[in-house]
Order: structure tokens, then C-alpha cells, then sequence
């Protein structure tokens, strides 16, 4: 029979961490890679990456949502958690945003919103196209594409994320939300996180709390400590993960309706708000869609607002002046003579201009800032050892000096990975705390006050060697079986290797600024590849856009594969774990991507009026560009003149990082974005930019909330869009 806990009187537990020990470090307790984190990973990626490739044909964007992802599979562990067998834990958590993430991002990543409708539906017969490729070719072309990028992103995080601690603002809040949907994190209304020492691995998990501070504490003793306020703090975090799982619920039903809805009245995605006339004749028009209302939350008020800039200046002044000059004369909605063609070779030069300043600025700065003191050292050691100490380090014999007397651990200089399971185990925090009565056991943690994650944890250098050749050599072989000799060897090993340099800049940009240009970064291949394939080459056109699908994967990948190391290395989590579990995402996107965009394109017309594909034409209108086709009247001087003005704003805006200022200089990704999409979904998407304006910077509330509105109605429109694809496919009438 249980002892009566309640008869007797409980000691005070005494203060945690123990006296001298304030500085120790631990290990998060949780399995880090489970087949359960797996499954709900992949569960959670394909919803959103049905959502992603409804959206991306529409428009061109998408999104990885690695926070919703944290949160739906929270609340699917939640909610079975009556019947797990083990916690879900921080840890797992961070496998399952990461298996999600590497799955959602595929229909972007292998090109199914953008190079492969522009090969199959935009290319013409003298560019050796239109490209028909089988639905096994798909997989092998969209597999082949999905590796490599991840592979190599594994050297460079020791590089960005230890060494100059990048802060990678996505990966940063979804750690942030983890800790709080589990429990282990703070409100704003009751603490705050040291950004200084939020950093090292695991500081933000919950057996490191200390790194927790009250935002009103003014001494030593304001510190939160890690027990006393554990019930009230979990109270709230029931509270708050309940409601916003069902804030995300309500919101994807309401989406999802709505989705429905426009398929039974499709004039819902065209309302003419200002009048018929703009609405026929210049395509100014209103789709009200939730989804892309919550795009603009995510987005923000600067990027949306400088995307209606872009719509006002292409649409509002550029399309009326190109057809009553004669420069665009035929219909405005038509690619080839209209004007909705004319005006994408201005939002085509300002992408390039802001991708050469700006990942220019990335790739140069690095050596403006530590070249100089690079080139003194070369030459003091040129002076104190001549030629020989360019090319040897002298060897230095030295002790590493302990922190104290009486730590006998092996220092961090001279540990081991042997040493690993020597390491003295602590008790937690529970364990010093619980009633002595409870025979549940609780295992001891390992102290580890490294600033990364234990050796047995971490990616072996054979793996990444291994990984990466095969997964090079992957590569070029399905870009062969694919595209047979219509495109060079040495033109695809050429762009698999550009596409890993180009790469080591979008994830310095990731990091340094939240956004990863890879639109840019394609654009740049294209523009590469225009140098050495020769314009008199068959299949110039086809291998620019293969040169450019490659580094835009590779890109996307290593980026995407960083944000979510980051995350994992604030929580503590298994970089092993976390490289595999997006190798499986990845594997299993790439094949699903190809089935669900199959799918679409069988159902619907694409290009169409719902898939305009918008990021096609930009794609092979970049292709011709570079390979020396002419351009229609007066758009080569209109796109030097966007160039020229946004080299001088991308320029400022660089300078700006930081500043106050700095939103209120246009940006040329979304200026250009903007002019090439229909005004319908800018407008919409402005005004989630304003809502989000409304709610964080006039109310001043936290953003959380807002973030989870978002995601609801973004993946309700994106999964529901399955019923109206099923409803096109039965030839359901109109209403």
C-alpha cells in the first residue's frame, strides 16, 4: 500500500544547483533520433509540402514553418500522451521539426515550382524543349538533387554556429518555442533570455535554466531559481500550448473552408475592389485568400510594404506606359506581347543587382574585416621563420591549466571521445527534489560543459567524406540519366561544385540576416554558366537552367539543414540525429514532391489562371537573358535603370544592417517580387504585413500567437486544396 504522502510534512528541498557548483553544465535527458519523431516528422512535412507546391506554382514561395512543425508535433505527442511509453522531450521535438523541414522544403528545392514547368511548359523547340519527363525521371532528377547540399553543410557549422555563433533569428525562436511549449522556457511577463549567454549548446534547454533571468531582476537574488517557480510556469505553458493548438485548429478549418468555397465560386479569388476597368483591363484585383493574409504576417510589414511598392511602380506605372508607348502591345496579361511580360525584365535586372551587391557584400566582408590582420601575421612569421613558417605551424608544448585544484576531468584541449563515458554524472534537479517515497527511477545526467555537443553526438568526419562524394557523384548521374547529352558532363560537375561555394554564402546570409537568397544565388549561376557555355551551344538555354536548379538546391538545403542545427544546438539536441533525420525528410520530399506535382499538373492547365507559375517565366526569361536572345522594346534600358538604382539600395541597406532605417530602404528581392506577381496576391499579403505591424509594434504583444494564426491559414488552404483537386479531377461543375 502507498505511504499517505499528504501526513507528512515535506522538507524544503535545498537550493539547486549545489553550493560550488553553479557553473555545471548538463546533458538534456530524451532520446534524440526515435521512429515515432520520424513518423510524426514526415507526417507534419507533407502537409506542408502539399501546402508549399500549391502555393509555389501559384506564386513561387513557400515556406519551411519549422515553428509549426515544432508545434504540431507537440500537440500530437500531447495529445497521445497517455499512451507513450517514454516522454517526448525537447530533444525529440527538434528531430521531428527537423524531419518535417527537410521533406517540406523539396518542391522549391528540386525545382517543381519554377525550372521544371519552365522545361516542360516554357521551352521552346529551338532550345531543344519542351523537356517531357517521365514520372520516373522526376524521381531520379528530384533525388538526385536532395543530398548533396545537406552532406555539405555538416563542415560549416562547426564554423558558423560554434565559432562566430551566428544568430540565424529563425532557428533562434523555434528553440525559444520548444523550451516554452515544453515547459522550459520563460514568458515575457516573467523572464527573459540572456542573449549572451544563450549560445553555447544546450543553454537553452531546462537543465541549464540559470540562463533564464527575470526581466525586473536588479540582484543576485531576483535570479529565478530552477525549482520554486517550475508549477506556476508549467501551469501557464499548459494553458498557453493548449490554446494555441486550438487557435491553429480553428484557423485551418476556416481557411479550408474558404479554399473550398473558391472552387464552387471562383470569382472569390478576383474581386474587382477598385472597379471593373482596373480589374479587366490592368488585372488590379483582390484575392482575399487567408493564406496568403498569413504569408504577409509572416512576412512582416517592411517586406510586404516594399512588395506593393513594387506592384504600384510595375503594374500601376511600368504596364500602362509599355502599352501606350507600343512597347508591349498585346493583351496585358499575356507573357510573351503584353505587358506582364515587358515588366518582368525590370523585376528580373533588380534580382540580379541585389543578388551580386548583396551576396557580393557576404562573400567580400569577411576579408575587409580580418584580412588585414591575416596578411601581418603571414608576415611576422615570414619574418621570425622565412618561407618555411608559410607553410608549417611551429609546435607549441604547453599544459592546459585547469579551472580548479580539485576538477580531476580531463581538460576541454585534451578530452576524448573515450572520455566521454568517464565523465562524472550529476543528479538532476528531479532527483535532488523528489519525494523520497517515489521508486520511479530517474536516471542520473551527464555533465558536459563544452561548447558543443559531446563527440559520440556530433557527425563523424568519415560520414560527411563519405557522404559528400556520393552523393557529388549521385548527383551528376541523375542530372545524365535525366537529361541524357543534352547537357555536358563537365557542365553539371561544374555546377554541382559552384553550387556548394554559392551555398557557403546562403548560409551566412541565413544567418547573418533570417533570409536565404536563393532565388539570387540561381540567378548568379545562370549568369556564371552564360560565360562558359558557348550561346551557340543547342542546349544553351536548358543547361543554364540546370546550372541554376543546382545551386538554388544546394543553397536551399544547407541552409535549411543549418537553421535547424541551430535550433537543435540551443536545446542540446543530437547534430547525428537531426543530419539523418533530414536525410530521411529530404528522401521521402523529394519523391512525394514529384507524385504531388505530377498530380497538379495532370489536373489543372499549367501555366493557367490558378498556376501561373510566375517563377517559370522568370526562370527561363533569366536563361535567355544571359544566353544573348533579343529583349522586347525599351525593357533593356527600363531593366539598367532598376539595376542601377537597386545596386545603390541594396548597397544602403547593407550599410543599414541594425539601423532604425534600415525597413524603410526598399529591397530588391521584394520590389521584384512584387512587379512579376499579379497585384491580387500582393494586396492580400499586404495585409497580414499590416496586421502584423498592428499587433507587434502598435500593441506591443507577443508574437506567438500571431505566428500560429498564420500557419493555420496557410496549411488550410495548402492541405484543402486536395479536396478541390479532387472536385477538378471529377469535373465538378462551377457554381
Amino acid at each position: 500500500m502507498a505511504p499517505d504522502r499528504g501526513t507528512h510534512e515535506e522538507l524544503a528541498p535545498p537550493p539547486y544547483p549545489p553550493e560550488g557548483r553553479e557553473d555545471v553544465k548538463y546533458l538534456p535527458e530524451g532520446r534524440h533520433f526515435t521512429l515515432r519523431g520520424v513518423a510524426a516528422g514526415l507526417l507534419v512535412g507533407l502537409i506542408i509540402c502539399f501546402s508549399n507546391m500549391y502555393f509555389g506554382l501559384q506564386t513561387g514561395w513557400i515556406s519551411m514553418m519549422t515553428m509549426p512543425a515544432s508545434l504540431l508535433g507537440f500537440g500530437i505527442f500531447k495529445t497521445l500522451s497517455r499512451h507513450l511509453s517514454f516522454p517526448f522531450t525537447p530533444v525529440e521535438n527538434v528531430l521531428v521539426q527537423s524531419v518535417a523541414g527537410g521533406m517540406a522544403i523539396m518542391p522549391l528545392g528540386c525545382g517543381f515550382v519554377g525550372v521544371i514547368p519552365a522545361m516542360e511548359y516554357m521551352l521552346e523547340p529551338k532550345e531543344q524543349g519542351p523537356i517531357n519527363l517521365s514520372m520516373w525521371k522526376l524521381i531520379i532528377w528530384s533525388l538526385g538533387l536532395c543530398y548533396f547540399g545537406v552532406v555539405f553543410a555538416v563542415p560549416l557549422r562547426r564554423q558558423v554556429i560554434i565559432r562566430e555563433q551566428l544568430r540565424f533569428p529563425s532557428g533562434f525562436s523555434t528553440a525559444v518555442l520548444i523550451g516554452v511549449l515544453h515547459g522550459k522556457g520563460q514568458t515575457q511577463e516573467s523572464g527573459a533570455l540572456e542573449p549572451s549567454k544563450a549560445a553555447t549548446f544546450g543553454s537553452l534547454a531546462l537543465e541549464n535554466r540559470p540562463l533564464l533571468q527575470t526581466t525586473d531582476s536588479d540582484d543576485e537574488g531576483d535570479r529565478i531559481n530552477s525549482t520554486d517557480e517550475i508549477p506556476a510556469v508549467e501551469t501557464e505553458k499548459k494553458h498557453s500550448w493548449s490554446s494555441n493548438i486550438r487557435l491553429l485548429l480553428i484557423t485551418f478549418g476556416i481557411s479550408g473552408f474558404y479554399t473550398i468555397c473558391t472552387y464552387f465560386f471562383p470569382v472569390l479569388r478576383n474581386l474587382p475592389i477598385f472597379g471593373s476597368v482596373a480589374a479587366d483591363t490592368w488585372l488590379w484585383t483582390l484575392n482575399p485568400s487567408l493564406a496568403y493574409v498569413g504569408q504577409g504576417i509572416i512576412m512582416g510589414p517592411s517586406t510586404t510594404i516594399h512588395m506593393l511598392l513594387g506592384a504600384v511602380v510595375g503594374w500601376g506605372i511600368l504596364s500602362p506606359l509599355a502599352k501606350y508607348r507600343g512597347w508591349a502591345p498585346g493583351s496585358i496579361d499575356d507573357w510573351k506581347t503584353g505587358s506582364k511580360g515587358w515588366i518582368v525584365w525590370t523585376s528580373l535586372s533588380i534580382m540580379l543587382a541585389d543578388a551580386v551587391v548583396s551576396l557580393g557584400y557576404i562573400a567580400f566582408s569577411p576579408l575587409f574585416k580580418h584580412g588585414p590582420a591575416f596578411f601581418t601575421a603571414i608576415k611576422r612569421r615570414y619574418q621570425r621563420d622565412g618561407s618555411k613558417g608559410l607553410f608549417f605551424r611551429p609546435s607549441h608544448h604547453y599544459t592546459a591549466v585547469r579551472n580548479s585544484e580539485d576538477d580531476s576531468r580531463p581538460s576541454l584541449a585534451t578530452r576524448g571521445s573515450d572520455d566521454v563515458g568517464r565523465l562524472p554524472t550529476l543528479p538532476s534537479p528531479a532527483v535532488e527534489h523528489r519525494n523520497p517515497f517515489d521508486t520511479e527511477p530517474v536516471h542520473a545526467q551527464r555533465v558536459w560543459d563544452g561548447d558543443d555537443a559531446p563527440p559520440d553526438q556530433l557527425i563523424g568526419n568519415k560520414t560527411v567524406s563519405i557522404g559528400l562524394v556520393v552523393s557529388v557523384l549521385f548527383c551528376i548521374a541523375s542530372i545524365h540519366v535525366t537529361f541524357g547529352n543534352l547537357v555536358p558532363l563537365y557542365a553539371t560537375v561544374i555546377a554541382v561544385f559552384m553550387a556548394m561555394i554559392l551555398s557557403i554564402m546562403g548560409v551566412r546570409a541565413l544567418g547573418e540576416t533570417d533570409l536565404n537568397p536563393v532565388s539570387g544565388i540561381s540567378k548568379l549561376a545562370q549568369l556564371f554558366f552564360a560565360l562558359i557555355i558557348p550561346q551557340t551551344h543547342k542546349s544553351s538555354v536548358l543547361i543554364n537552367l540546370v546550372a541554376g536548379a543546382v545551386s538554388e538546391a544546394g543553397a536551399l538545403q544547407a541552409g535549411d539543414l543549418m537553421q535547424d542545427l541551430k535550433t537543435g544546438h540551443l536545446l542540446g539536441a543530437a547534430p547525428k540525429a537531426q543530419f539523418w533525420g533530414q536525410i530521411i525528410g529530404a528522401t521521402v520530399g523529394a519523391v512525394v514532391s514529384a507524385f504531388i506535382y505530377r498530380l497538379y499538373t495532370t489536373v489543372y492547365d499549367v501555366p493557367g489562371d490558378l498556376f501561373q507559375v510566375p517563377t517559370g517565366v522568370v526562370w527561363i526569361l533569366t536563361a535567355r537573358l544571359v544566353t544573348g536572345q533579343g529583349l522586347p522594346p525599351m525593357a533593356r534600358e527600363f531593366a539598367i535603370g532598376g539595376a542601377i538604382i537597386f545596386a545603390i539600395f541594396t548597397a544602403l541597406r547593407t550599410k543599414a544592417m541594425g539601423k532604425s532605417w534600415h525597413a524603410y530602404i526598399p529591397g530588391g528581392i521584394a520590389v521584384a517580387v512584387g512587379m512579376y506577381n499579379v497585384p491580387s496576391f500582393t494586396l492580400a499579403r499586404t495585409v497580414g504585413g499590416l496586421i502584423n505591424w498592428y499587433w507587434r509594434i502598435y500593441l506591443k504583444r507577443d508574437d506567438t500567437p500571431l505566428i500560429v494564426l498564420a500557419s493555420g491559414f496557410i496549411l488550410g488552404e495548402g492541405f484543402l486544396s486536395i479536396v478541390n483537386l479532387l472536385l477538378q479531377s471529377s469535373q465538378v461543375p462551377h457554381l
